[in-house]
This record gives structure tokens, sequence and C-alpha cells, in this order.
């Protein structure tokens, strides 16, 4: 009993140690192709460069493209130069004419030394040897090149912008992308501009026109900008107030807001109501228009009764009447009549 329980438990122990031993090395491997880690025999070797800029530890060593070391220190030498140490695979030895030129990697400002053959004798380089100034070049400086190109950029979208800087990098470090390819882009370049050469035309005469009218009327112009200088200084000097104005207008508006939607249903009734009401008095325009017409002197002669002071006077001008009792006739009541100038007698 004991036996096969012993053997029941050692199988599955040997099964995961089988199984972890494969994964760390298969994980080890991995993390090693990445980091680019190699176990091969390295010498050391030293190069002096005017200008390493952008060059940083662990960048990539390569000869014919191919990566064969990689840059382990950079230090200051003399005060005007930088002195780069670097390893490379044993099975790739130097020679004293081997040269070194810091080179971009890519549109991002990563860089790279490459290792070219020069011009000389056939002997190798001793390991902790060092390749001098006059047999190294810097980085080609990126900035000075890409601004010379600023106007051609402008006219091209971006993927053409990026093709066309990186062959130009490429074709003047040698390597990679060929100069027909890179006149060919030109060529494409220059028959876009010359396909609107009457649009650019057009353009700059009106941007001519327009420089000249600014010219005439620079005076008038700069106290524009004065004044848009003092606006702006204003609503800088109040952005407080102004932004608690804001602040009240929005509180403003939810409550109007508020209203309106509580006062929706009886504005809805007396629109109904004023659309009869217009009905009606579009029936009966004619009477409207006679009461329009003789309202003016109905009121004239209103207001004459309280021409005094604060109260109405009023006159008896005329009287008469009429009765009607139950059985009886009509009784009439004697007319009064005044015939003076106020009852227009």
């Amino acid at each position: 009993m004991r036996a096969t329980g012993a053997r029941s438990t050692a199988a599955p122990l040997i099964k995961f140690s089988l199984f972890a031993l494969v994964t760390i090395t298969a994980t080890a491997l991995l993390a090693a192709t990445i980091v680019n880690v190699s176990l091969a025999e390295k010498h050391t070797y030293r190069a002096v460069f005017s200008d390493v800029t952008g060059l940083e530890e662990g960048d990539d060593i390569r000869v014919a493209g191919v990566r064969v070391g990689e840059v382990e220190g950079i230090r200051i030498k003399d005060r005007t130069l930088a002195e780069v140490s670097f390893t490379v695979a044993a099975e790739r030895p130097l020679l004293t004419s081997t040269q070194a030129v810091v080179r971009y990697r890519n549109l991002v400002g990563q860089r790279y030394i490459a290792l070219t053959e020069g011009v000389g004798t056939d002997t190798r380089l001793r390991p902790g040897g060092t390749i001098p100034l006059s047999r190294t070049q810097p980085a080609l400086d990126l900035n000075a090149l890409l601004n010379g190109f600023k106007p051609l950029f402008a006219a091209l979208s971006p993927q053409d912008v990026n093709q066309l800087a990186t062959e130009i990098i490429k074709t003047l470090q040698g390597e990679g992308g060929t100069v027909n390819s890179l006149l060919a882009h030109t060529a494409s370049l220059t028959t876009t501009l010359a396909g609107r050469d009457k649009l650019i035309g057009s353009v700059i005469d009106n941007l001519n026109t327009v420089l000249a009218t600014l010219d005439k009327r620079g005076a008038r112009f700069s106290g524009l900008l004065k004044q848009l200088r003092r606006v702006i200084s204003g609503l800088s000097a109040d952005r407080k107030p102004i932004g608690t104005s804001l602040v009240s207008i929005g509180n403003l508006t939810a409550a109007t807001s508020g209203l309106l939607e509580d006062a929706r249903p009886a504005l809805k009734d007396d629109i109904a109501g004023l659309t009869d009401l217009t009905g009606t008095l579009n029936r009966n325009e004619k009477t409207v228009e006679g009461v329009l017409k003789r309202l003016p002197n109905k009121l004239n002669e209103l207001t004459g009764t309280a021409s005094y002071g604060s109260w109405f006077n009023f006159y008896l001008c005329d009287f008469d009447g009429r009765i009607v009792l139950p059985k009886t006739k009509q009784v009439l009541t004697p007319e009064m009549h005044v015939a003076r100038a106020r009852c227009g007698g």
C-alpha cells in the first residue's frame, strides 16, 4: 500500500517538474530574444566621434545592416569629443581601416553605429583598440535637412512627407532608398505644383493685393490692433465678473425654461383664443374700421369733461323720457333743451 501511494505521488511531481523546466527555459529564451542577449564571446572596442547626439547605451552596432553588438558606454574625451565604447561578436573582427558612422535608425530619432570597411591594410584591430576621429562620422543633422524641405512638405500629405523624408535620409546615408526613388517622389511633387500653377499664382496675386491694402492703411490697422489689445486686456481684467455673469445667465436660462414650461398650457390656450379673436375682427372689418375712425373724436369729447381738474364736468343739455305704466298708455315727460354754446345750441 505504501509503495503504491509513493508511486501515485511521484508521477504528478515528475510531470510538474518537467512542465516547470520547459516553461522556464522557453521564458528565458524569449527574454533573451527580446533584449538581444547573446552568449557568444564578445570583444570591446572604442571609437572617437565629434558628435553623438541621440546615441544611447544599448543602441545597435551593425555591419551591413546586421546587428553584431551594442553600445556599452559614452564619455567625454578632450572636452570637445565623444568616446563610445561598444562590443562586437568575436567572430566579427574589426580591421585597422574600419570606419564607424552614426546613422538614423528611424524618424523618431533612434540611432545606431554602422561599421564599414575603409581603404587601407587588412590588419586586424586588437580588442580594446580605438577607431580614431579621422575614420568616424557623426549623425546627419536631421533638423537642418528637414527644415530646408519645409516648403515642399507643406504641399504633401502626411504619408508622402514621411516616405519622402525617410528616403532622403536613407539616400544621404548611403543605404536602403535609392536616388531613383527619391527623384521619382520629387518629380511627382513638382508635377503636382506645376498642375496648380494658376491657382498658386492667383493666391500670390491676391495676397499681394491684401498686403498692399494693409500697407496703405497701416495707421488704421495699427490702431485696430491697439484697440483689440485693449479690449482683450479689459476682458482679461474682468474675467472673474464675466465668469460670474455667465453662471448667472445659465441660472436665468434654467429658470426661464422652467417658467415657460409651466406657462406653456396657458399660452397655448391664449394663442388659440387669439386666433378666434383675429377671425372675428377680420369678419367685422368695416365695423372695426368705423369705430377706429370715430374713436379719436369721441375721446377728445370725453377728455374735455376733465379739462378743469381731476374730476369730470357734466352738463344737462337735453332731457326727455317715456314712462309706461301698467294698463295705461305711454306717458311722455316734458322735453327740456338748453340753448347754450356748450350744448351746441
